[in-house]
């Protein structure tokens, strides 16, 4: 079978078996992709004849580019998949990648961003939003309002559809990673500002005068493009454009920053760390425990302030 077809025939399982999302089939081809264009080739049928020292000179060449060591990691444990589902299929009679050492990484913090900064950003785009009325503003209002309430991922956000809002219930139904569904409570904020949303874009109109969205569409936060919805990467650009307008780096601001701030500031505040990896979707966690640095804070500081015998 040719590399090309393996890819397919592998990633067709990670879709049907595994529930995995376009993201992250997209990302495993890029990265199978990149292997085969670092090999020689000589053949179209690299996989199949591609020894370990072929994935080490490949993992070296990764070390030695711009590559940090983290995304070295993610591009080995692709292979180690892709050789373990080549080898369990019998197209292998061997597993290359089974010796191979995972690059170093350390566990780094991510980002911090202050509730005073949060609270900049979600007055100021409430502001323009109650200014303005224009479709564009008041959905940027209800998602800074619904990434800080609830710390959805990215994609889970922009592709929430109208569904995930029950009449009357003050939480949101939202399908993770894995196709698992997770309850996820709102605040008072975010359903104004959803409820806001939502009635401007029943009667947003275009140049011509019609809806610009029919009422039965699907999305919650509907576009003309590919993908029906608003992608990441334009809410990222929209996100960092309004932290200009406010002062804020936008190198320093992301989606996934917002929802980092929300666990963060979560657990500053005494939230359990079971709930807010359950609020994450975290399906391990060992994932959330990234947060415990703000726990170990909190703890010093009870200690230092309750404690009988500190003075």
């Amino acid at each position: 079978m040719r590399d090309q077809a393996l890819i397919d025939h592998f990633l067709e399982m990670i879709l049907t078996e595994r529930a995995a999302s376009l993201n992250t089939i997209e990302s495993y081809r890029r990265d199978l992709d990149q292997f085969l264009s670092s090999v020689p080739r000589v053949s179209d049928r690299i996989f199949l004849n591609a020894s370990s020292d072929d994935l080490r000179k490949y993992l070296a060449m990764l070390e030695k580019s711009d590559f940090a060591a983290s995304t070295a990691a993610r591009k080995l444990s692709c292979l180690r998949q892709f050789y373990k589902f080549l080898f369990a299929e019998g197209l292998r009679p061997d597993n290359p990648a089974v010796d191979l050492e995972s690059p170093r990484i350390g566990r780094s913090l991510p980002k911090l961003l202050s509730q005073d900064h949060v609270t900049l950003l979600l007055d100021a785009v409430q502001k323009e939003a109650a200014q303005t009325d224009k479709l564009e503003d008041v959905r940027m209002w209800a998602l800074l309002e619904l990434l800080y309430a609830t710390g959805l991922r990215v994609s889970e956000l922009v592709s929430l559809s109208k569904a995930a809002f029950r009449s009357g219930e003050p939480y949101i139904y939202v399908r993770g990673k894995g196709d698992k569904e997770r309850l996820v409570p709102l605040s008072d904020r975010a359903l104004e500002a959803v409820s806001s949303y939502m009635e401007t874009l029943s009667v947003a109109k275009d140049s011509t005068g019609k809806l610009k969205y029919p009422a039965g569409v699907k999305w919650l936060f509907p576009s003309r493009g590919k993908l029906g919805h608003l992608t990441r990467h334009r809410f990222a650009q929209l996100l960092k454009e309004l932290g200009v307008k406010v002062g804020l780096d936008r190198k320093s601001l992301s989606p996934h920053v917002i929802r980092h701030a929300f666990a963060t500031h979560l657990l500053a505040n005494g939230a359990d760390l079971r709930a807010v990896q359950k609020m994450l979707g975290h399906a391990d966690i060992s994932t959330t425990q990234i947060y415990t640095h703000v726990l170990e804070e909190r703890l010093k500081s009870l200690v230092q302030s309750k404690h009988p015998l500190v003075k």
